[in-house]
């Protein structure tokens, strides 16, 4: 029976690869896509470039990294686990990845209100300024405006 509970707990802790910013990101993102209750085709398509994108990685380790995170994400009860680590990152990088947020919120050409709660929480949790958040927010949404759109 102990060795049971032993396994039991073992298995809630959290892996040390929450620690690895691809991951803790791609998973803030694929849980910012469905948080408005439906994953567009845009969205994940945003979801891929900014990835591919960021860490410079090829499309079968994108794939293999969305699914990794959209199971991480399902397993989730906060963004404790995925946001502790990105504190450590330079001022710089956890910039990016709000500019990363907001290009997925506007990838649908909408910005629904939990969306944008969303990427409020996640700037407070590794310490981006609203100033610089909101600043991203604007040329994000200026930028989508003005591109065409996709038929």
């Amino acid at each position: 029976m102990f060795e049971a509970l032993t396994r039991l707990f073992a298995k809630s802790e959290a892996p040390s690869d929450l620690h690895d910013p691809k991951l803790a990101v791609a998973a803030l993102l694929v849980h910012l896509a469905a948080v408005d209750g439906s994953m567009q085709e845009a969205e994940r398509k945003a979801i891929r470039g900014a990835l591919m994108d960021h860490y410079d990685i090829d499309e079968a380790s994108v794939d293999r990294l969305i699914r990794e995170a959209a199971r991480r994400d399902a397993e989730a009860v906060d963004f404790y686990k995925f946001t502790s680590g990105l504190t450590q990152l330079d001022m710089e990088d956890r910039v990016e990845i709000i500019r990363m947020m907001w290009t997925v919120v506007f990838a649908d050409r909408q910005n629904h209100e939990l969306e944008d709660n969303m990427v409020w929480r996640i700037a407070e949790l590794i310490g981006v300024s609203s100033r610089d958040r909101t600043i991203l927010r604007n040329q994000i949404r200026g930028r989508t405006a003005s591109e065409p759109e996709e038929g």
